[in-house]
């Protein structure tokens, strides 16, 4: 990853936790356990906080900022689409945001609620637990069932299972000129089920 010390606030990463190496973390960022962080996120923390509570993933191109003295906070299990950006918000515990969905500043987005793609979070918005939230700008369109629910966190753990397997599994290398003969997929080598959560 490329991590920079801002004013002697160093960023801080549990080392059960995997952040690519293109990511950029930038001064006050805590990355809490079991997280992800993937391909050109940025998450900087030059003015306010930046907050990944346990078993959180952020996903490529995510970005995450604060006006000063804010705190921008993804709770436990918080699953965060790629292209998101989240500015001076607290996102709940188990709630997915959309890929390019806008959160502002202020706003809170209940436990176990979806924050549909593309969608933009005016400042200081908020909604109760396991709602679904639309629309730029975005609103309460219903309740989620548990059903909705379950297969969100099915995809969250995917996300987390795949921290630990780039820890482990994840080397840089040279491509291949050619397709191998016989080549596998991912899913022929048992690493990850078929048809599960969001990706």
């Amino acid at each position: 990853m490329t991590c920079y010390s801002l004013d002697g606030l160093t960023p801080v990463v549990d080392p059960t936790a995997y952040v690519h190496p293109s990511a950029v973390l930038i001064g006050d960022v805590i990355i809490g356990p079991g997280c992800y962080v993937g391909p050109l996120a940025s998450l900087r923390g030059d003015f306010g906080r930046i907050i990944l509570e346990e078993g959180a993933n952020i996903q490529d191109t995510c970005v995450m900022h604060g006006f000063p003295d804010s705190d921008t906070v993804v709770e436990r299990n918080g699953h965060i689409g790629h292209g998101a950006v989240l500015h001076g918000c607290r996102i709940g515990a188990d709630v997915l945001v959309g890929m390019n969905a806008v959160v502002m500043d202020g706003s809170q987005i209940g436990a176990r609620s979806f924050v549909s793609a593309a969608a933009f979070v005016k400042a200081g918005f908020s909604c109760p637990e396991q709602s679904l939230v639309m629309g730029a700008p975005a609103s309460i369109k219903r309740s989620l069932s548990d059903e909705e629910v379950a297969w969100k966190q099915a995809g969250t753990r995917e996300y987390q299972m795949l921290a630990q397997r780039c820890l482990q599994n994840m080397v840089a290398c040279e491509p291949l000129a050619e397709v191998e003969a016989g080549r596998q997929r991912i899913a022929d080598r048992g690493l990850r089920p078929k048809g599960s959560g969001p990706q």
